[in-house]
C-alpha cells in the first residue's frame, strides 16, 4: 500500500508540473485578453410584473359594522376575525393589564350558557378554534373551522362575542399568570431592552410604554371586564373579516342575519397621547449575569401616512435593514463588533414608531460598538447613500413585497388594518410604485431630516464589569431602576 500510494503521489506531482509548464508556455505565446463575462451575468432580468391581488369585498351594515369577505377555495376551511376598537392604551394607568386580562378571560370565562371548559370540549371534537386576544389599539375575537362545521362554530363565536360571562375563577387564574410574568420580566436582556427603550422613546407615562405591576393587575375586578365589554363591543366599533371556502352572497346573508339587528353603541372617542422622549444621553441597566451588551439608540419616529414614508423605507433598508446594509457590512462584517446590528426610522399606522438602532455585542466591545454606530451615522453626511445602494434597497423591498400578500388571509388582514386606521383602501396598491420613485436625493433628505445622533437616547443593558471602557467615557450616564415593585400585601 505504501509503495502504491507513493507512486500515485509521484504521478500526481508530475501531472501538476506538466500542466503548469503547458499553462506557462501558453501564457508566453498567447496574447492577453479580457476575461469573458460570466454566463450568469448575461441572463436578462425581466421587470417585476404588475401585482394586483384580488381585494376582499367590503360591506357596511346600517349599525356601522364593517365586514370584509375574501373567498379562498384552496382548502375546505373558514376563518374569521372581529377587530374591536379599544386596547391596552385605553385602560386606566392604575389598572394597567386590564386589556390583557380581558383578552384572556373573555375566552376562558365562556358564555352565559357554557363555561370556557365546555367550549373547549365542544370545539376540540370539531378541530375548531374560537380565540380572543388583546393588543395596544384593539381587542379581537376569531374563529377557525372546517367548512362543514361553520354553522356550529359560528354560533359559538357569536355567543361569545355578545354574551361573555367573565367568570371570577378564570379572572383569578389570569391574574396569577400575569403575576408570574411580572416576576420574570427582568430575566431576559432583550425584554428589558425593548421595554426600557420604549419608555425612553415614548415617555414613561405614555400608554404605549406602560408597564403592568402587581398592584395594577391585582386592582382589576370582574366588573371591570364587564364594563370594558359594554363600553367597546358594539357593531359600529367592529371590523369583521372572513376568508375561506364559502360563497360570498350566502356568507353575507348569514352575517346580516346574525348582526344586522345588533343595536348601535356610542361612538368611541379618539384618544390623543403626548410623547415625552427622554433627553439625549446614555442610560444604563447593569446586568452582571450576562457576557454581552444589548444596545438600543432611540428617538421618536413617525407614522405611515407621512409623505416621507417611502423614502424612509428605502433609507432603512440601505442603511440598517439587512445583510447588505451599511451598518451590517461595517460593524459586523468588517469590524467584527456585533452579533447583529440593524435599525432605522420606525413608522407605525396609528401612532409614531420608534427611530431605533440595535446592536448586540460582547461586553468587551460595548463602547467601541457604540462609537462605530456613531461613525456610520456621521458618515452619512460625507458619503450619502448612493444610487447603487438605493437600487439594491428598492430591489430588496419590492422582491419581498409579494410575500406580504401571498395568501387571501394576508390580503384580508392588510385591508382590515387600513380600514381600522383610516388609510385609503388602495394604500398598499401604491406602495411598489412609490418605492420605485425614491431617489438618492430623497434618501439623503430624509436621513438629514429625521436622523440626528445628538438627539438619541442610548440604552445599554449589560455587564459593566466587563466593558472595554466605562460607559461614562462617552458622556454622562443615568442608571435606570428596573426593580419590580412588590405586591401590595408583601409591602405591608
Amino acid at each position: 500500500m505504501k509503495t502504491r500510494a507513493t507512486n500515485g503521489l509521484a504521478l500526481l506531482f508530475s501531472v501538476v508540473v506538466l500542466s503548469a509548464a503547458v499553462v506557462g508556455q501558453a501564457a508566453k505565446t498567447t496574447p492577453q485578453t479580457t476575461a469573458p463575462t460570466a454566463p450568469w451575468k448575461k441572463i436578462p432580468i425581466p421587470a417585476l410584473p404588475a401585482f394586483h391581488p384580488e381585494q376582499p369585498r367590503r360591506i357596511q351594515l346600517a349599525n356601522g359594522m364593517v365586514i370584509f369577505l375574501q373567498e379562498d377555495h384552496e382548502l375546505p376551511l373558514i376563518t374569521g376575525t372581529a377587530r374591536i376598537r379599544g386596547g391596552a392604551v385605553s385602560e386606566p394607568a392604575q389598572k394597567a393589564g386590564l386589556a390583557d386580562l380581558f383578552g384572556e378571560v373573555w375566552r376562558t370565562g365562556g358564555t352565559k350558557s357554557q363555561t370556557g371548559d365546555q367550549l373547549d370540549d365542544y370545539l376540540e371534537v370539531r378541530a375548531a378554534k374560537v380565540e380572543t386576544e388583546d393588543g395596544p389599539d384593539s381587542t379581537s375575537i376569531s374563529w377557525s373551522c372546517l367548512k362543514g362545521d361553520q354553522d356550529d362554530v359560528f354560533r359559538v363565536f357569536v355567543d361569545l362575542l355578545m354574551n361573555p360571562e367573565f367568570r371570577a375563577d378564570k379572572l383569578e387564574i389570569a391574574q396569577q399568570g400575569a403575576f408570574d410574568s411580572i416576576s420574570r420580566r427582568n430575566d431576559s436582556v432583550g425584554g428589558i431592552a425593548a421595554r426600557e427603550s420604549a419608555r425612553l422613546a415614548y415617555g414613561p407615562d405614555n400608554p404605549y410604554a406602560r408597564i403592568e405591576e402587581y398592584a395594577t393587575v391585582g386592582a382589576v375586578t370582574r366588573q371591570d371586564l364587564v364594563d370594558w365589554h359594554q363600553k367597546y363591543v358594539h357593531p359600529n366599533n367592529v371590523i369583521l373579516g372572513v376568508t375561506g371556502d364559502f360563497d360570498s352572497a350566502a356568507m353575507e346573508a348569514k352575517l346580516r342575519a346574525a348582526f344586522e339587528s345588533w343595536p348601535k353603541g356610542p361612538a368611541g372617542a379618539k384618544e390623543n397621547f403626548t410623547y415625552a422622549t427622554a433627553k439625549p444621553g446614555y442610560y444604563l441597566v447593569p446586568k452582571d449575569d450576562v457576557n454581552q451588551s444589548t444596545i438600543h439608540m432611540v428617538a421618536l419616529g413617525t407614522t405611515r401616512d407621512n409623505p416621507d414614508f417611502y423614502a424612509i423605507n428605502v433609507f432603512n433598508e440601505a442603511f440598517g435593514g439587512g445583510f447588505s446594509a451599511r451598518l451590517f457590512n461595517d460593524i459586523r462584517t468588517k469590524r467584527g463588533l456585533a452579533y447583529g446590528v440593524r435599525g432605522g426610522i420606525g413608522a407605525n399606522f396609528g401612532h409614531p414608531g420608534i427611530l431605533q438602532f440595535q446592536v448586540g455585542t460582547k461586553s468587551q466591545s460595548t463602547v467601541e460598538a457604540i462609537r462605530a454606530v456613531d461613525e456610520d451615522i456621521a458618515d452619512l453626511s460625507v458619503h450619502p447613500v448612493t444610487e447603487a445602494e438605493v437600487k439594491h434597497a428598492q430591489d430588496a423591498i419590492l422582491n419581498a413585497f409579494v410575500f406580504r400578500l401571498d395568501s387571501p388571509e394576508k390580503i384580508l388582514g392588510e385591508r382590515m388594518t387600513y380600514e381600522f386606521y383610516g388609510y385609503p383602501a388602495d394604500w398598499l396598491d401604491k406602495y411598489p410604485a412609490e418605492i420605485g420613485k425614491v431617489t438618492a436625493a430623497d434618501v439623503k433628505r430624509v436621513a438629514a431630516k429625521y436622523l440626528h445622533r445628538d438627539q438619541l437616547a442610548v440604552l445599554v443593558v449589560g455587564n459593566t464589569k466587563e466593558f472595554d471602557k466605562p460607559l461614562s467615557t462617552l458622556g454622562a450616564v443615568k442608571e435606570l431602576d428596573i426593580t419590580i415593585p412588590p405586591p401590595p400585601t408583601a409591602a405591608k
